[in-house]
């Protein structure tokens, strides 16, 4: 696990080794092992290590093959580099590392572009080929590890994060309005749009061949290798064989995640993913470390009393006789800890992700790898309350308009342009519906049952919610010096996932679709029906954990800020958004800033994410334009 960074002039113009030096400087807090840089007229290459296999200097890089033609910057574990290394060795390839970097290299000279195809784990790389002067860049299939790119002048420009680009002198600090836009419209971008102006998000499950013929790329000459394709299997299912195919596909996911040259720990939530992931692992190795993230619940009220898992998570440490540790969030925690989430984050996401920083921090303290239960939800129908929204439609079309609406998170749809008044003129272009409606664009249109429409949420929450969560988790993790590993994006598990029927994850299609729109207590009656999901993968749980757990209602893992934005935060909100010397007001309106806050601090409305959107926002104008 590291950090990449790297430059190539289409201009023919030498790239400094002194801009290298500082990209890599800038990513340090990923790679606190090891810095290297390499220089090649003009392309430049950065790299900062975060010595998981092979620890010694035979795998710093950038790497170069034996005859010095191909350069490779890498960030990532390949998890099948082993039965990758003994294919190719077979081929004629000889190795002189332990490491899954050089295996990485051999497969690219191997197989070309299409070597991603043929690996399993996570990862970003760019392969530079001195000769031929072509830049090859790939992500992984789900967008565990991140890549961002820029054009400044006839310089391509590409980093693990946003701030390394900004090293180079050329590359102007702006905010990207229909970023801004689509950020608060989502919580998330669903497109490769950032905050900042020109940097975009090179996207999970591509390719890009870059030859140096015909100067620097306007657009990267981007192709996909892979897709989520959730969909219904033609024909019947053996329920009993696809619990023992589930079961052996997880234990082997989770195996295949324990290769490593350091220690390695695991989070541990009071929930099934985290808890099946650690459980597997202790019957694996001799000790292993959990952690958990709790919260003081002194000032909650109302549903956020439920939100501290450190009991069921100190049971199941008791079961899988872990070495368990937790650190406890308080009121005024975040408001400690947001300048330095912000920094590292770049550009917020999904969630109120601070807790996310601190679980990783206290891991940071103990292992330099940590096992996370992320994925299992997006996978098996971990938000049932979502899926069942799906269920009866008109059309795709009127799917589409219901589903935008449940997923606009932050705001009403109507006070959107008139949040945005003093950048109106850049955004009367602006759709955000059609932004959502571009994440199907490569979907069928034509839909003929409830399973369909639940397929199709399932794959909208994969590209969109998923991938958000891993790049909140990957950059909170890596400030800290912390990999994370996702034993749940096993290509094996995943693959198998995306073929389950939809009765194997959600119960209760039918008895959804019949709720009458005009019955009495019609809202009650659909959570009541609605809070099932993951039913295979609870059964192959219930292994592990007491039948309570794997069967319990889910959890999302966040604070009570709801109660602490209007209670014992109160006065820092008013203090960092309410002043009308914030910064945000070059891009909000005022009046309509402080009527959605007031609504949330008066009571009439809960807007938590709005107010920690908002705050994220400040925090990042004050880290990134001052």
């Amino acid at each position: 696990m590291c950090g990449i960074a790297g430059v190539v002039d289409y201009g023919g113009a030498p790239v400094s080794p002194v801009l290298m030096r500082r990209m890599a400087q800038a990513l340090a807090h990923r790679g606190p092992d090891g810095e290297g840089v390499f220089t090649d007229r003009s392309a430049g290459f950065a790299h900062r290590r975060l010595a998981i296999l092979d620890p010694s200097p035979a795998g710093n890089q950038p790497f170069l093959c034996p005859e010095g033609r191909y350069v490779l910057v890498y960030n990532g574990e390949v998890y099948n580099f082993q039965q990758l290394r003994a294919e190719l060795q077979a081929q004629g390839h000889a190795f002189h590392t332990r490491t899954d970097t050089e295996v990485v290299l051999a497969a690219w000279r191997q197989w070309g572009p299409r070597c991603v195809e043929r690996l399993n784990g996570m990862f970003a790389f760019a392969v530079w080929d001195r000769r031929a002067r072509t830049l090859f860049l790939a992500r992984d299939r789900y967008g565990i590890k991140p890549l961002y790119w820029a054009v400044v002048g006839q310089a391509l420009l590409f980093a693990s994060e946003a701030k390394a680009l900004l090293e180079h002198p050329g590359l102007e600090r702006r905010v990207d309005h229909e970023g801004l836009l689509e950020y608060f419209t989502f919580q998330n971008f669903f497109t490769d749009r950032t905050l900042l102006e020109g940097v975009r998000m090179f996207p999970a499950g591509c390719r890009a061949v870059v030859p140096w013929e015909g100067g620097v790329p306007a657009a990267l000459p981007v192709e996909r290798y892979w897709d989520f394709d959730f969909r219904e299997p033609e024909g019947p299912v053996d329920e009993r064989g696809c619990e023992e195919e589930l079961t052996r596909l997880f234990r082997q996911a989770v195996q295949r995640q324990l290769v490593s040259d350091v220690e390695i720990g695991a989070y541990l939530s009071g929930g099934i993913d985290s808890g099946g992931v650690a459980a597997v692992a202790a019957a694996e190795l001799p000790l292993i470390k959990t952690f958990t993230c709790g919260f003081d619940l002194h000032s909650a009220s109302g549903l956020e009393l439920g939100f501290d898992e450190r009991k069921t998570a100190e049971h199941l440490s008791y079961l899988f006789k872990t070495e368990h540790y937790e650190v406890v969030l308080k009121a005024g925690d975040m408001e400690r800890v947001l300048p330095s989430v912000l920094r590292h984050m770049e550009e917020p996401r999904v969630g109120q992700c601070y807790p996310n920083y601190c679980v990783a921090r206290l891991a940071g303290k103990f292992v330099k790898v940590v096992l996370s239960g992320t994925g299992g939800d997006e996978l098996f129908g971990g938000y049932p309350w979502r899926y069942y929204r799906a269920v009866v439609n008109d059309d795709f079309e009127n799917y589409v308009d219901k589903y935008y609406m449940f997923w606009k998170r932050l705001i009403p749809n109507s006070a959107l342009r008139t949040l945005f008044r003093p950048v109106a003129g850049r955004l009367g272009h602006v759709w955000t519906r059609d932004i959502f409606r571009d994440v199907f664009r490569t979907r069928p249109e034509r839909l003929d049952r409830p399973e369909d429409y639940v397929n199709h949420s399932l794959y909208f929450e994969a590209k969109t919610f998923l991938h958000g969560l891993l790049v909140v988790e990957d950059k909170l993790s890596m400030a800290h010096g912390l990999e994370m590993r996702v034993p749940f994006l096993d290509n094996d598990l995943v693959d198998f996932a995306m073929r389950l029927p939809v009765r194997m994850k959600l119960g209760n299609l039918g008895e959804v679709a019949k709720i009458n729109e005009n019955e009495p207590g019609k809202l009650h009656k659909y959570y009541q029906r609605t809070r099932d999901g993951k039913l295979l993968l609870r059964r192959i749980m219930a292994a592990h954990m007491p039948a309570e757990i794997a069967g319990g209602v889910k959890q999302g893992f966040c604070g009570p800020d709801a109660s602490w934005f209007k209670g014992e935060s109160i006065n820092y909100v008013r203090r960092e958004i309410l002043d009308s010397r914030a910064l945000l007001y070059e891009y909000m309106d005022r009046p309509t800033v402080h009527a959605l806050v007031e609504d949330h601090l008066c009571g009439r409305e809960n807007r938590r994410l709005f107010i920690w959107s908002l705050l994220c926002f400040e925090w990042w104008l004050r880290t990134f334009l001052r």
